[in-house]
Protein backbone atom coordinates (compact mmCIF):
# COMPACT_ATOMS: atom_id res chain seq x y z
CA UNK A 1 0.00 0.00 0.00
CA UNK A 2 1.46 3.44 -0.87
CA UNK A 3 2.51 5.68 1.97
CA UNK A 4 -0.35 7.87 3.13
CA UNK A 5 -0.35 11.51 2.06
CA UNK A 6 -1.00 13.84 5.00
CA UNK A 7 -2.04 17.48 4.65
CA UNK A 8 -3.51 19.90 7.14
CA UNK A 9 -5.79 22.26 5.24
CA UNK A 10 -8.87 24.18 6.34
CA UNK A 11 -11.10 26.35 4.21
CA UNK A 12 -10.72 30.11 4.57
CA UNK A 13 -12.79 32.03 7.14
CA UNK A 14 -16.03 33.40 5.77
CA UNK A 15 -16.59 30.56 3.30
CA UNK A 16 -19.95 29.52 4.73
CA UNK A 17 -21.17 33.10 5.19
CA UNK A 18 -20.49 33.81 1.53
CA UNK A 19 -22.31 30.64 0.43
CA UNK A 20 -25.26 30.94 2.84
CA UNK A 21 -27.69 32.84 0.55
CA UNK A 22 -26.90 30.51 -2.34
CA UNK A 23 -27.34 27.32 -0.32
CA UNK A 24 -30.71 28.44 1.08
CA UNK A 25 -32.11 28.33 -2.43
CA UNK A 26 -30.08 25.43 -3.86
CA UNK A 27 -30.03 22.85 -1.04
CA UNK A 28 -33.82 22.34 -0.62
CA UNK A 29 -34.11 21.63 -4.37
CA UNK A 30 -31.77 18.63 -4.19
CA UNK A 31 -33.30 15.17 -4.37
CA UNK A 32 -31.33 14.07 -1.30
CA UNK A 33 -32.40 16.98 0.91
CA UNK A 34 -34.50 15.47 3.70
CA UNK A 35 -36.25 18.56 5.09
CA UNK A 36 -38.58 19.28 2.19
CA UNK A 37 -41.45 21.66 2.92
CA UNK A 38 -39.82 23.40 5.89
CA UNK A 39 -37.95 26.70 5.46
CA UNK A 40 -34.17 26.73 5.99
CA UNK A 41 -33.43 29.38 8.59
CA UNK A 42 -29.65 29.18 8.57
CA UNK A 43 -26.54 27.03 8.54
CA UNK A 44 -23.82 26.11 10.98
CA UNK A 45 -20.45 24.82 9.84
CA UNK A 46 -19.44 21.38 11.12
CA UNK A 47 -16.16 21.18 9.18
CA UNK A 48 -14.62 22.57 5.99
CA UNK A 49 -11.48 21.41 4.21
CA UNK A 50 -9.88 22.58 0.98
CA UNK A 51 -9.13 19.68 -1.35
CA UNK A 52 -7.87 22.11 -4.01
CA UNK A 53 -6.66 25.63 -3.09
CA UNK A 54 -9.37 28.27 -3.09
CA UNK A 55 -7.19 30.70 -5.07
CA UNK A 56 -6.46 28.24 -7.90
CA UNK A 57 -8.23 28.14 -11.27
CA UNK A 58 -10.47 25.43 -9.79
CA UNK A 59 -11.21 25.54 -6.07
CA UNK A 60 -12.62 22.50 -4.27
CA UNK A 61 -14.13 22.74 -0.79
CA UNK A 62 -15.28 19.73 1.22
CA UNK A 63 -17.98 21.08 3.53
CA UNK A 64 -20.02 19.46 6.29
CA UNK A 65 -22.86 21.81 7.10
CA UNK A 66 -25.88 21.60 9.37
CA UNK A 67 -29.06 23.07 7.91
CA UNK A 68 -31.35 24.62 10.53
CA UNK A 69 -35.07 24.59 9.73
CA UNK A 70 -38.40 25.56 11.19
CA UNK A 71 -40.11 22.64 12.92
CA UNK A 72 -43.10 23.11 10.58
CA UNK A 73 -43.91 25.22 7.50
CA UNK A 74 -46.15 27.51 9.58
CA UNK A 75 -44.95 31.06 10.01
CA UNK A 76 -43.34 31.60 13.39
CA UNK A 77 -42.72 27.90 14.02
CA UNK A 78 -39.69 27.30 16.27
CA UNK A 79 -36.33 26.53 14.71
CA UNK A 80 -34.74 23.13 15.34
CA UNK A 81 -31.23 21.79 14.70
CA UNK A 82 -31.30 20.25 11.26
CA UNK A 83 -29.52 17.45 9.46
CA UNK A 84 -25.85 17.49 8.57
CA UNK A 85 -25.07 17.37 4.84
CA UNK A 86 -21.89 16.62 2.94
CA UNK A 87 -21.21 19.08 0.12
CA UNK A 88 -18.37 19.13 -2.39
CA UNK A 89 -18.37 22.67 -3.70
CA UNK A 90 -16.27 23.70 -6.66
CA UNK A 91 -15.53 27.30 -7.59
CA UNK A 92 -14.56 28.60 -11.04
CA UNK A 93 -14.46 32.00 -12.66
CA UNK A 94 -17.14 30.77 -15.05
CA UNK A 95 -18.89 27.46 -15.63
CA UNK A 96 -18.56 25.72 -19.00
CA UNK A 97 -21.92 24.73 -20.52
CA UNK A 98 -21.47 21.06 -19.58
CA UNK A 99 -21.59 22.04 -15.89
CA UNK A 100 -24.76 24.16 -16.12
CA UNK A 101 -26.86 21.55 -14.20
CA UNK A 102 -24.38 21.77 -11.32
CA UNK A 103 -24.78 25.51 -10.73
CA UNK A 104 -25.21 26.60 -7.11
CA UNK A 105 -24.82 30.35 -7.71
CA UNK A 106 -22.51 33.30 -8.14
CA UNK A 107 -20.53 34.30 -5.03
CA UNK A 108 -20.56 38.04 -4.35
CA UNK A 109 -18.53 38.27 -1.14
CA UNK A 110 -15.95 36.45 0.95
CA UNK A 111 -12.88 34.51 -0.19
CA UNK A 112 -14.53 33.28 -3.41
CA UNK A 113 -16.15 36.58 -4.43
CA UNK A 114 -16.54 36.92 -8.17
CA UNK A 115 -16.43 33.18 -8.74
CA UNK A 116 -19.19 30.67 -9.52
CA UNK A 117 -19.98 27.90 -7.03
CA UNK A 118 -21.26 24.53 -8.23
CA UNK A 119 -21.76 20.90 -7.17
CA UNK A 120 -18.28 19.57 -7.86
CA UNK A 121 -19.31 15.93 -8.27
CA UNK A 122 -20.52 16.85 -11.77
CA UNK A 123 -16.95 17.77 -12.70
CA UNK A 124 -14.18 15.40 -13.78
CA UNK A 125 -11.23 16.92 -11.91
CA UNK A 126 -12.83 17.10 -8.42
CA UNK A 127 -14.03 13.49 -8.73
CA UNK A 128 -10.49 12.45 -9.71
CA UNK A 129 -9.20 14.15 -6.55
CA UNK A 130 -11.42 11.91 -4.39
CA UNK A 131 -10.31 8.70 -6.10
CA UNK A 132 -6.63 9.64 -5.96
CA UNK A 133 -6.94 10.43 -2.25
CA UNK A 134 -8.45 7.00 -1.68
CA UNK A 135 -5.80 5.32 -3.84
CA UNK A 136 -2.99 6.89 -1.82
CA UNK A 137 -4.62 6.66 1.62
CA UNK A 138 -4.53 10.43 2.05
CA UNK A 139 -5.12 12.31 5.30
CA UNK A 140 -6.33 15.83 4.58
CA UNK A 141 -7.36 17.84 7.62
CA UNK A 142 -9.96 15.72 9.43
CA UNK A 143 -10.67 13.64 6.32
CA UNK A 144 -9.44 10.06 6.11
CA UNK A 145 -9.26 8.14 2.84
CA UNK A 146 -8.81 4.36 3.17
CA UNK A 147 -8.61 1.37 0.88
CA UNK A 148 -8.54 -2.36 1.43
CA UNK A 149 -4.93 -3.49 1.36
CA UNK A 150 -5.55 -6.25 -1.19
CA UNK A 151 -7.51 -4.01 -3.59
CA UNK A 152 -5.70 -2.10 -6.32
CA UNK A 153 -7.14 1.24 -7.39
CA UNK A 154 -5.66 2.32 -10.71
CA UNK A 155 -4.93 5.96 -11.35
CA UNK A 156 -6.49 7.73 -14.30
CA UNK A 157 -9.94 6.15 -14.27
CA UNK A 158 -12.35 8.57 -15.96
CA UNK A 159 -15.26 9.59 -13.69
CA UNK A 160 -18.89 10.27 -14.53
CA UNK A 161 -21.73 11.24 -12.21
CA UNK A 162 -24.79 9.01 -12.22
CA UNK A 163 -27.76 11.33 -12.64
CA UNK A 164 -30.57 9.00 -11.54
CA UNK A 165 -32.47 10.52 -8.62
CA UNK A 166 -31.53 8.96 -5.29
CA UNK A 167 -30.87 9.83 -1.67
CA UNK A 168 -27.09 10.04 -2.20
CA UNK A 169 -24.75 10.77 -5.11
CA UNK A 170 -22.76 8.17 -7.05
CA UNK A 171 -19.75 8.57 -9.34
CA UNK A 172 -18.60 5.76 -11.67
CA UNK A 173 -14.88 5.53 -12.45
CA UNK A 174 -14.07 3.95 -15.79
CA UNK A 175 -16.66 1.18 -15.44
CA UNK A 176 -14.39 -0.23 -12.71
CA UNK A 177 -15.56 1.36 -9.45
CA UNK A 178 -18.56 3.24 -8.16
CA UNK A 179 -18.21 5.75 -5.32
CA UNK A 180 -21.32 6.41 -3.29
CA UNK A 181 -21.02 9.82 -1.63
CA UNK A 182 -23.38 9.97 1.35
CA UNK A 183 -25.25 13.26 1.52
CA UNK A 184 -27.09 13.28 4.85
CA UNK A 185 -24.55 12.03 7.37
CA UNK A 186 -24.47 11.11 11.05
CA UNK A 187 -21.62 10.03 13.32
CA UNK A 188 -21.13 6.34 13.97
CA UNK A 189 -20.77 3.04 12.17
CA UNK A 190 -22.71 3.21 8.92
CA UNK A 191 -24.22 -0.14 7.85
CA UNK A 192 -23.57 0.75 4.19
CA UNK A 193 -19.87 0.17 4.95
CA UNK A 194 -20.15 -2.16 7.94
CA UNK A 195 -22.28 -4.88 6.35
CA UNK A 196 -20.56 -5.14 2.93
CA UNK A 197 -17.19 -5.32 4.74
CA UNK A 198 -18.48 -8.08 7.02
CA UNK A 199 -19.92 -9.97 4.05
CA UNK A 200 -16.69 -9.64 2.05
CA UNK A 201 -14.68 -11.04 4.94
CA UNK A 202 -17.19 -13.87 5.16
CA UNK A 203 -16.56 -14.67 1.48
CA UNK A 204 -20.02 -13.67 0.21
CA UNK A 205 -20.02 -12.99 -3.52
CA UNK A 206 -23.57 -11.59 -3.53
CA UNK A 207 -22.51 -8.10 -2.40
CA UNK A 208 -19.78 -5.98 -4.06
CA UNK A 209 -16.87 -5.82 -1.60
CA UNK A 210 -15.73 -2.32 -0.55
CA UNK A 211 -12.45 -1.30 -2.16
CA UNK A 212 -12.13 1.93 -0.20
CA UNK A 213 -13.98 4.48 1.87
CA UNK A 214 -13.78 8.03 3.16
CA UNK A 215 -14.46 9.19 6.72
CA UNK A 216 -14.16 12.30 8.86
CA UNK A 217 -12.80 12.36 12.41
CA UNK A 218 -14.65 15.07 14.32
CA UNK A 219 -14.94 15.56 18.08
CA UNK A 220 -13.59 12.08 18.73
CA UNK A 221 -16.25 10.46 16.52
CA UNK A 222 -16.03 8.92 13.06
CA UNK A 223 -18.44 9.95 10.31
CA UNK A 224 -18.65 7.70 7.23
CA UNK A 225 -18.74 9.90 4.12
CA UNK A 226 -18.49 7.54 1.16
CA UNK A 227 -17.88 3.96 0.02
CA UNK A 228 -16.04 2.77 -3.11
CA UNK A 229 -17.14 -0.59 -4.53
CA UNK A 230 -16.68 -2.51 -7.80
CA UNK A 231 -18.98 -1.30 -10.55
CA UNK A 232 -21.10 -4.13 -11.95
CA UNK A 233 -20.84 -3.23 -15.62
CA UNK A 234 -23.86 -4.09 -17.71
CA UNK A 235 -26.01 -4.93 -14.67
CA UNK A 236 -29.69 -4.02 -14.60
CA UNK A 237 -31.51 -3.15 -11.41
CA UNK A 238 -34.43 -5.36 -10.48
CA UNK A 239 -37.03 -2.61 -10.79
CA UNK A 240 -36.08 -1.74 -14.36
CA UNK A 241 -35.90 -5.41 -15.30
CA UNK A 242 -39.29 -6.21 -13.76
CA UNK A 243 -40.97 -3.29 -15.56
CA UNK A 244 -39.36 -4.31 -18.83
CA UNK A 245 -40.65 -7.87 -18.51
CA UNK A 246 -44.09 -6.61 -17.48
CA UNK A 247 -44.26 -4.36 -20.55
CA UNK A 248 -43.64 -7.41 -22.72
CA UNK A 249 -46.17 -9.47 -20.75
CA UNK A 250 -43.37 -11.83 -19.73
CA UNK A 251 -43.33 -13.96 -16.59
CA UNK A 252 -40.82 -12.87 -13.92
CA UNK A 253 -41.12 -15.90 -11.63
CA UNK A 254 -37.74 -17.43 -12.54
CA UNK A 255 -35.96 -14.15 -11.74
CA UNK A 256 -37.94 -13.75 -8.52
CA UNK A 257 -36.94 -17.26 -7.48
CA UNK A 258 -33.26 -16.53 -8.19
CA UNK A 259 -33.56 -13.29 -6.25
CA UNK A 260 -35.03 -15.20 -3.29
CA UNK A 261 -31.99 -17.48 -3.31
CA UNK A 262 -29.63 -14.50 -3.39
CA UNK A 263 -31.43 -12.88 -0.44
CA UNK A 264 -31.23 -16.07 1.65
CA UNK A 265 -27.52 -16.43 0.90
CA UNK A 266 -26.86 -12.88 2.10
CA UNK A 267 -28.91 -13.45 5.26
CA UNK A 268 -27.04 -16.68 6.00
CA UNK A 269 -23.66 -14.95 5.55
CA UNK A 270 -24.72 -12.04 7.79
CA UNK A 271 -25.78 -14.49 10.51
CA UNK A 272 -22.32 -16.09 10.34
CA UNK A 273 -20.46 -12.78 10.29
CA UNK A 274 -22.32 -10.85 13.01
CA UNK A 275 -24.09 -11.75 16.27
CA UNK A 276 -27.70 -12.97 16.35
CA UNK A 277 -30.15 -12.57 19.22
CA UNK A 278 -33.37 -14.24 20.38
CA UNK A 279 -36.53 -12.14 20.59
CA UNK A 280 -38.74 -13.16 23.48
CA UNK A 281 -42.05 -11.91 24.80
CA UNK A 282 -40.88 -8.47 25.93
CA UNK A 283 -39.03 -7.69 22.71
CA UNK A 284 -41.84 -8.90 20.44
CA UNK A 285 -44.45 -7.03 22.47
CA UNK A 286 -42.40 -3.86 21.96
CA UNK A 287 -42.15 -4.66 18.25
CA UNK A 288 -45.92 -5.18 17.93
CA UNK A 289 -46.64 -2.02 19.93
CA UNK A 290 -44.45 -0.04 17.54
CA UNK A 291 -46.40 -1.40 14.57
CA UNK A 292 -49.69 -0.47 16.25
CA UNK A 293 -48.43 3.05 16.98
CA UNK A 294 -47.42 3.53 13.32
CA UNK A 295 -50.84 2.28 12.22
CA UNK A 296 -52.61 4.74 14.50
CA UNK A 297 -50.46 7.62 13.28
CA UNK A 298 -51.14 6.74 9.64
CA UNK A 299 -54.88 6.32 10.24
CA UNK A 300 -55.06 9.78 11.82
CA UNK A 301 -53.33 11.30 8.80
CA UNK A 302 -54.99 9.30 5.99
CA UNK A 303 -58.81 8.99 6.23
CA UNK A 304 -58.98 6.27 3.56
CA UNK A 305 -56.95 3.97 5.83
CA UNK A 306 -59.33 4.22 8.80
CA UNK A 307 -61.94 1.61 7.73
CA UNK A 308 -59.21 -1.03 7.64
CA UNK A 309 -57.41 -0.06 10.85
CA UNK A 310 -59.26 -2.42 13.27
CA UNK A 311 -58.55 -5.49 11.12
CA UNK A 312 -54.92 -4.46 10.57
CA UNK A 313 -54.47 -3.99 14.30
CA UNK A 314 -55.43 -7.63 14.91
CA UNK A 315 -52.51 -8.65 12.69
CA UNK A 316 -50.13 -6.98 15.11
CA UNK A 317 -51.88 -8.17 18.29
CA UNK A 318 -51.74 -11.73 16.93
CA UNK A 319 -47.96 -11.44 16.84
CA UNK A 320 -47.89 -10.28 20.46
CA UNK A 321 -50.23 -13.12 21.45
CA UNK A 322 -47.87 -15.69 19.94
CA UNK A 323 -44.99 -14.24 21.93
CA UNK A 324 -47.08 -14.34 25.11
CA UNK A 325 -47.55 -18.07 24.50
CA UNK A 326 -43.79 -18.54 24.57
CA UNK A 327 -42.94 -18.29 20.88
CA UNK A 328 -39.50 -16.81 20.15
CA UNK A 329 -37.80 -15.61 16.98
CA UNK A 330 -34.19 -15.17 15.91
CA UNK A 331 -33.07 -11.68 14.91
CA UNK A 332 -29.91 -10.74 13.05
CA UNK A 333 -28.49 -7.96 10.91
CA UNK A 334 -30.46 -7.54 7.70
CA UNK A 335 -30.45 -5.27 4.66
CA UNK A 336 -33.13 -3.05 6.18
CA UNK A 337 -34.58 -1.46 3.02
CA UNK A 338 -34.78 -4.28 0.51
CA UNK A 339 -36.72 -3.81 -2.73
CA UNK A 340 -36.23 -4.48 -6.43
CA UNK A 341 -34.24 -1.28 -6.91
CA UNK A 342 -31.62 -2.49 -4.40
CA UNK A 343 -30.83 -5.59 -6.48
CA UNK A 344 -28.67 -5.84 -9.58
CA UNK A 345 -28.76 -8.62 -12.17
CA UNK A 346 -25.54 -9.15 -14.14
CA UNK A 347 -25.58 -9.99 -17.86
CA UNK A 348 -24.88 -13.61 -16.84
CA UNK A 349 -28.04 -13.67 -14.74
CA UNK A 350 -26.46 -13.44 -11.29
CA UNK A 351 -28.20 -11.28 -8.68
CA UNK A 352 -26.35 -9.01 -6.23
CA UNK A 353 -27.67 -6.89 -3.35
CA UNK A 354 -26.52 -3.28 -2.87
CA UNK A 355 -27.21 -0.21 -0.69
CA UNK A 356 -27.14 -1.50 2.88
CA UNK A 357 -27.70 1.93 4.42
CA UNK A 358 -31.21 1.00 5.62
CA UNK A 359 -34.00 3.55 5.76
CA UNK A 360 -32.09 6.87 5.92
CA UNK A 361 -34.92 8.60 7.82
CA UNK A 362 -34.46 6.27 10.80
CA UNK A 363 -31.79 6.85 13.48
CA UNK A 364 -28.50 5.05 12.86
CA UNK A 365 -28.77 3.01 16.08
CA UNK A 366 -32.19 1.71 15.00
CA UNK A 367 -30.90 0.79 11.54
CA UNK A 368 -28.15 -1.32 13.14
CA UNK A 369 -30.47 -3.36 15.37
CA UNK A 370 -30.83 -7.12 14.71
CA UNK A 371 -34.21 -7.89 13.17
CA UNK A 372 -36.05 -10.96 11.86
CA UNK A 373 -35.01 -11.72 8.28
CA UNK A 374 -38.66 -11.57 7.26
CA UNK A 375 -38.32 -7.77 7.48
CA UNK A 376 -36.36 -7.89 4.20
CA UNK A 377 -38.65 -10.51 2.71
CA UNK A 378 -41.71 -8.35 3.35
CA UNK A 379 -40.02 -5.39 1.68
CA UNK A 380 -39.40 -7.42 -1.45
CA UNK A 381 -42.94 -8.80 -1.54
CA UNK A 382 -44.29 -5.25 -1.43
CA UNK A 383 -41.88 -4.28 -4.22
CA UNK A 384 -43.36 -6.95 -6.53
CA UNK A 385 -46.77 -5.45 -5.81
CA UNK A 386 -45.56 -1.95 -6.74
CA UNK A 387 -44.03 -3.20 -9.96
CA UNK A 388 -47.26 -4.95 -10.97
CA UNK A 389 -49.27 -1.76 -10.42
CA UNK A 390 -46.74 0.26 -12.44
CA UNK A 391 -47.42 -1.66 -15.65
CA UNK A 392 -49.42 0.15 -18.32
CA UNK A 393 -51.35 -3.04 -19.01
CA UNK A 394 -52.07 -5.15 -15.90
CA UNK A 395 -50.83 -8.74 -15.98
CA UNK A 396 -53.20 -10.78 -13.78
CA UNK A 397 -51.46 -12.87 -11.16
CA UNK A 398 -48.00 -11.42 -11.91
CA UNK A 399 -47.28 -10.16 -8.39
CA UNK A 400 -48.70 -13.27 -6.71
CA UNK A 401 -46.54 -15.48 -8.90
CA UNK A 402 -43.41 -13.45 -8.10
CA UNK A 403 -44.15 -13.49 -4.38
CA UNK A 404 -44.55 -17.27 -4.34
CA UNK A 405 -41.44 -17.83 -6.47
CA UNK A 406 -39.35 -15.51 -4.30
CA UNK A 407 -40.33 -17.37 -1.12
CA UNK A 408 -39.61 -20.70 -2.83
CA UNK A 409 -36.15 -19.53 -3.89
CA UNK A 410 -35.47 -18.22 -0.40
CA UNK A 411 -36.32 -21.62 1.08
CA UNK A 412 -34.21 -23.46 -1.52
CA UNK A 413 -31.12 -21.55 -0.40
CA UNK A 414 -31.57 -22.66 3.18
CA UNK A 415 -33.27 -19.56 4.51
CA UNK A 416 -36.45 -21.34 5.59
CA UNK A 417 -39.72 -20.69 3.80
CA UNK A 418 -41.11 -17.35 5.09
CA UNK A 419 -44.65 -18.63 4.44
CA UNK A 420 -44.29 -21.19 7.25
CA UNK A 421 -44.39 -18.29 9.74
CA UNK A 422 -47.52 -16.52 8.42
CA UNK A 423 -48.22 -14.39 11.51
CA UNK A 424 -44.77 -12.80 11.48
CA UNK A 425 -44.71 -12.38 7.70
CA UNK A 426 -48.18 -10.83 7.64
CA UNK A 427 -47.27 -8.42 10.45
CA UNK A 428 -44.17 -7.16 8.67
CA UNK A 429 -45.89 -6.90 5.31
CA UNK A 430 -48.79 -5.02 6.90
CA UNK A 431 -46.41 -2.66 8.69
CA UNK A 432 -44.67 -1.93 5.40
CA UNK A 433 -47.97 -1.30 3.60
CA UNK A 434 -49.08 1.10 6.36
CA UNK A 435 -45.80 2.99 6.00
CA UNK A 436 -46.39 3.18 2.24
CA UNK A 437 -49.92 4.56 2.71
CA UNK A 438 -48.61 7.42 4.85
CA UNK A 439 -45.69 8.11 2.51
CA UNK A 440 -47.79 8.18 -0.64
CA UNK A 441 -50.48 10.33 0.96
CA UNK A 442 -47.84 12.90 1.87
CA UNK A 443 -45.58 12.78 -1.18
CA UNK A 444 -47.22 10.98 -4.14
CA UNK A 445 -51.02 10.98 -3.80
CA UNK A 446 -51.42 9.43 -7.27
CA UNK A 447 -49.68 6.30 -5.94
CA UNK A 448 -51.89 5.93 -2.87
CA UNK A 449 -54.13 3.26 -4.49
CA UNK A 450 -51.14 0.87 -4.65
CA UNK A 451 -50.62 0.39 -0.89
CA UNK A 452 -54.36 0.75 -0.24
CA UNK A 453 -54.94 -2.29 -2.44
CA UNK A 454 -52.48 -4.20 -0.28
CA UNK A 455 -54.20 -2.92 2.86
CA UNK A 456 -57.52 -4.28 1.61
CA UNK A 457 -55.94 -7.66 0.94
CA UNK A 458 -54.10 -7.78 4.26
CA UNK A 459 -57.15 -6.72 6.27
CA UNK A 460 -59.26 -9.56 4.89
CA UNK A 461 -59.46 -12.72 7.04
CA UNK A 462 -56.79 -15.24 6.15
CA UNK A 463 -58.12 -18.39 4.50
CA UNK A 464 -58.07 -21.39 6.79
Amino acid sequence: MPEAVTRTVTSPPGLLASLDPLLRDWLPRQRWFAGKGRPVTGFSLVAATDLLPADSRLGLHHVLVRAHQQSSPAAGAPEEPGDCYQLLIGTREALPPRLAPALIGHVTEGPSAGRTAYDALYDTRPAEVLLEAMRTGARIGGLRFEREEDREIRAGLVPRLMTAEQSNSSVVFGDTFILKVLRRIVPGVNPDLELPLALAREGSARVPAPAGWMTADLDGRTWVLGVLQPYLQGATDGWELALRELAKGEDFAAEARALGRATAEVHTALARALPTVTLGHAQVRQLADGMIARLEEAARAVPSLRPYAPALRTTFTALGDLAAEGRTWTAQRVHGDLHLGQCLRSPTGRWSLIDFEGEPAKPLAERRLPQPTVRDVAGMLRSFDYAAHSAEAPVPGWAAGCRAAYCTGYAEAGGGDPRTDPVLLRAYETDKAVYEVLYEARHRPDWLPVPLAAVRRLSAPEPA
